[in-house]
C-alpha cells in the first residue's frame, strides 16, 4: 500500500476501513545474513539501506520491547549539518541531504520541517569561531549565513539582545536546517524496510553473543538463538551493556539528557535557536509546544528520566535568552539514553570479533544523524569497507591517538 493524497481521502469517505499494519510481526528464523540489533532509529535506517539500496537480503532487527521505544523517540528532533571537522561536517551534510529526500523515498510523512537553525553570537571571539565553522560548512557543500544583529532581531525580536550577561551580537544559520517528526521517522523506516522483507521482530531481547575463534557466530535472545553470518549492534545508550556481552570494553559512557515540551502557544520561534552562552536550544512543535533541552545529566546512568536540577539550569538558560517565556507552564518531560564518546564523535566500525560491527557513541547527534548512520553502516555491513564519510570514525581511533574532538556542538567529555 502507498499513502498518497487519493489515498487519504478514499478511506475518509468509506469510514477509514482500508489502512493496515505498516509492517509485518514475524516470528524470528533460525538464521540470518544479517542481524541488526536495535529498533531505533539507526538499527531501522541501516535495515532499510542495506535492503533498499545495497539490496542485501534475509536481514532481522532485533528490539527487546517496541519499535521505537528508545532515543528515536525521545529527543528534540532537531536537524542540522552545522558541524566543522573533517569527520564530521560531510558525514552531517550527507544526512542532511537524505533528510530532504527520506519522506519521497519511503512514502511516509515524517514531517521534515527546514525551519532552519540560528547560533547565537555573544562575543567577537563567538563570532570569529562562528565564521570558521561556517566557512567549513560551506567548503563540504552545506549552506551557511552568518547574520548581523539587525538581522536576527528582524527574524527574533523577542530574543534578550541587551541581557547584560549576555548580549545578542548576532548568529550564524543554516537554513536548510530544522526539525522532523521523530516516531514518524522511525516508522517510515520501518515500514521502507518490512516492505523489502526485512524481520522487524519485537520483544526479543538480546542476551548474549555465541563466538567460536574470534568469530561471532550468531545470538542468544529471549525468544531463542538466532545464528547470522553478520551482526551489526545499533543500541544507543546500551551499547557498552550489550558490548560487554561480548567481551569488550567501549570508550564510552552513558548519560540521561533530557528534553521539554511547554503547554501550546501561538507561533513564535521561527525555526530552531541555540543560546551561544549556555547549553540551551529550543523549536517549536505543530502543536505549539516548545521542545528545547539542555546539558546531559552529570553521573551515568541507564535511567530514561533526569533529575531536577538540569530543569532548573535548562530553564534558566531559556530565561536568560527569551525572558517572554517565564509563564509558560512545563507540560512534561523525559529522558533519553546518550552513548557519550570521548571526543563528542560517533564510532562506526568494525570490531576486533569477524562479523561484530559497531554503530555507537553518537552524543547529542544521535537524531540528525539517522539517515546518514544507516546508510554509512549498512554500507561497512555489505561491503566490509567504511563509506567515505565515516572513514575517520574508528574504533580505535582513542587508542591510535586521532581524536576528532568536535567542540562546541557535541559532548563536553569533562563534564562527563
Amino acid at each position: 500500500m502507498r499513502f498518497s493524497a487519493f489515498k487519504v481521502v478514499t478511506e475518509a469517505l468509506t469510514g477509514h476501513k482500508g489502512w493496515g499494519p505498516l509492517w509485518r510481526n514475524p516470528d524470528p528464523n533460525p538464521e540470518y545474513d544479517y542481524i541488526i540489533i536495535g529498533g531505533g532509529g539507526h538499527g531501522l535506517s541501516t535495515a532499510y539501506y542495506l535492503s533498499n539500496t545495497f539490496r542485501q537480503a534475509r536481514i532481522a532487527v532485533l528490539e527487546r520491547g517496541w519499535l521505537g521505544q528508545g532515543n528515536i523517540g525521545r529527543n528534540t528532533t532537531i536537524i542540522r549539518s552545522n558541524y566543522l571537522l573533517p569527520g564530521n561536517e560531510p558525514f552531517y551534510e550527507l544526512s542532511m541531504k537524505l533528510w530532504e529526500g527520506l519522506e519521497q523515498a519511503f512514502n511516509f510523512n515524517a514531517m521534515v520541517s527546514q525551519r532552519g537553525i540560528v547560533n547565537l553570537i555573544h562575543t567577537d571571539g563567538q563570532r570569529d569561531a562562528y565564521r570558521r565553522r561556517g566557512n567549513a560548512m560551506l567548503l563540504a557543500g552545506a549552506d551557511a549565513e552568518l547574520l548581523s544583529r539587525e538581522q536576527l532581531r528582524g527574524m527574533c525580536p523577542f530574543l534578550n539582545f541587551d541581557n547584560a550577561r549576555f548580549p545578542i551580537k548576532g548568529g550564524l544559520m543554516q537554513r536548510r536546517a530544522g526539525t522532523a517528526r521523530h516516531d514518524g521517522v522511525a516508522w517510515g523506516y520501518a515500514r521502507g524496510a518490512d516492505q523489502k522483507g526485512v524481520d522487524l521482530i519485537q520483544n526479543c531481547e538480546v542476551t548474549g553473543f555465541r563466538i567460536e575463534n574470534g568469530r561471532v557466530l550468531g545470538v542468544e535472545t529471549s525468544r531463542g538463538y538466532i545464528g547470522a553470518r553478520k551482526v551489526g549492534v545499533a543500541v544507543a545508550g546500551m551499547s557498552g551493556k550489550v558490548m560487554g556481552m561480548a567481551g569488550m570494553r567501549l570508550p564510552i559512557e552513558s548519560h540521561v539528557l533530557q528534553a521539554f515540551v511547554s503547554e501550546g502557544l501561538k507561533p513564535v520561534i521561527p525555526g530552531v535557536i541555540t543560546f551561544g552562552a549556555g547549553h540551551f536550544y529550543v523549536s517549536q512543535s505543530d502543536k505549539g509546544g516548545l521542545v528545547f533541552g539542555g546539558d546531559i545529566d552529570g553521573y551515568n546512568s541507564y535511567a530514561q528520566r533526569g533529575n531536577l536540577s538540569v530543569i532548573e539550569d535548562v530553564a534558566e538558560g531559556g530565561m536568560a535568552l527569551m525572558p517572554m517565556i517565564g509563564r509558560a507552564r512545563l507540560l512534561r518531560t523525559w529522558g533519553g539514553i546518550m552513548d557519550m564518546s570521548m571526543d563528542g564523535t560517533p564510532i562506526i566500525d568494525r570490531t576486533p570479533i569477524e562479523g561484530l560491527y559497531l554503530n555507537a557513541g553518537w552524543c547529542y547527534g544521535g537524531f540528525k544523524a539517522t539517515p546518514a548512520s544507516g546508510y554509512c553502516f549498512a554500507h561497512l555491513l555489505a561491503t566490509d569497507t567504511p563509506h567515505e564519510t565515516a572513514r575517520l570514525m574508528r574504533l580505535d581511533r582513542f587508542e591510535r591517538g586521532h581524536v576528532i574532538d568536535e567542540k562546541g556542538v557535541g559532548a563536553t567529555p569533562n563534564l562527563h
